[in-house]
């Protein structure tokens, strides 16, 4: 079991790089579509219905994984060829490289208006009011975020819980993008949603931020700057998560992150991560390179995370 999980990994991670995700019909998107349903009927303003939303659309998605799963426990080919497929649905690696790497080149362009417009494949803010040097912030904020919630952890969680743990943990991070926000119409009902994506992404975040360290003399960055970073401002980040692999990047490229941010549901003032300048073009490419190799590690010590799990 614990090599056909190890292959499977690697097939999908190979998917990933090689197609990014489906163009039409992704999975994922039929999940959302779902989860809309779901709230329309069990939205109220509270805490307990948005447990309830996110026990029903979690658990149903890990029960579906658990039944894959035992359908190959007795062919490891199969096994392989399941953890491979949900390791490509989970996976996001190729399509934020894309992405960021295209707001670098618009950003070195001074094409603003494009760099905007494509601002909200990465995140959830407000880029109509944002100046180059705040469309750049951005990007590499939310590239750092990123490469922990779309590649670090779904590795991490196929390699100990196989095709449950990869379809469980993109169906928790989904539902947190969906209704996580401290907007008043999700305060209460999206805390459960948010609250699971936390804890999902406690062990990810720090491995994600450990291999930034370990990766930033690869990009021509600071190893000790990210380490410091990291142990110096994260805990002033009001995520649990966030804050410490941005921290890290901030530190490994030398820049200042943090600050005013505006999402579409409000303004929050972030603490200040890292020392230096203000990230520009050249940063976005740089956070790209930064995460690509972050995600190759990954692959890596997922790999081995797999192989020692199965022996014991």
């Amino acid at each position: 079991m614990s090599v056909a999980r190890a292959v499977g990994l690697l097939l999908g991670v190979a998917a990933d790089g090689a197609f990014g995700d489906p163009r039409r019909r992704h999975p994922v998107a039929g999940f959302g579509q779902v989860a809309e349903r779901v709230e329309k009927v069990l939205y109220r303003d509270d805490r307990i219905a948005g447990v309830v939303h996110a026990a029903v659309l979690s658990g149903g998605v890990v029960a579906a994984g658990v039944a894959i799963e035992r359908a190959g426990r007795r062919n490891p080919v199969l096994q392989a060829l399941t953890t491979a497929a949900a390791t490509w649905l989970a996976l996001g690696g190729r399509s934020l490289a894309v992405q960021g790497a295209a707001i670098g080149r618009e950003l070195d362009a001074g094409d603003l208006s494009s760099a905007r417009d494509r601002l909200p494949h990465l995140c959830g803010r407000d880029p109509s009011t944002l100046d180059a040097e705040g469309l750049a912030r951005a990007a590499v904020e939310s590239v750092a975020e990123n490469t922990s919630d779309a590649v670090v952890a779904p590795l991490f969680w196929g390699a100990i819980g196989g095709v449950p743990g990869l379809l469980g943990y993109r169906a928790a991070n989904t539902l947190d993008a969906m209704v996580g926000y401290r907007s008043p119409r999700y305060r209460k009902f999206g805390w459960a949603s948010a609250r699971l994506d936390d804890l999902l992404n406690l062990a990810p975040a720090r491995l994600a931020a450990a291999l930034t360290v370990a990766s930033a003399p690869v990009v021509g960055g600071s190893w000790r700057g990210a380490w410091q970073a990291w142990h110096r401002d994260a805990s002033a980040h009001p995520s649990p998560n966030a804050g410490r692999v941005e921290a890290a990047f901030a530190g490994a490229l030398e820049v200042r992150l943090g600050g005013r941010t505006v999402y579409r549901h409000g303004v929050e003032e972030r603490p200040i991560l890292g020392e230096g300048r203000t990230p520009d073009s050249g940063h976005v490419t740089r956070a790209v390179e930064l995460s690509r190799v972050v995600g190759g590690l990954t692959a890596a010590v997922s790999v081995l995370l797999a192989l020692l799990r199965g022996r014991r």
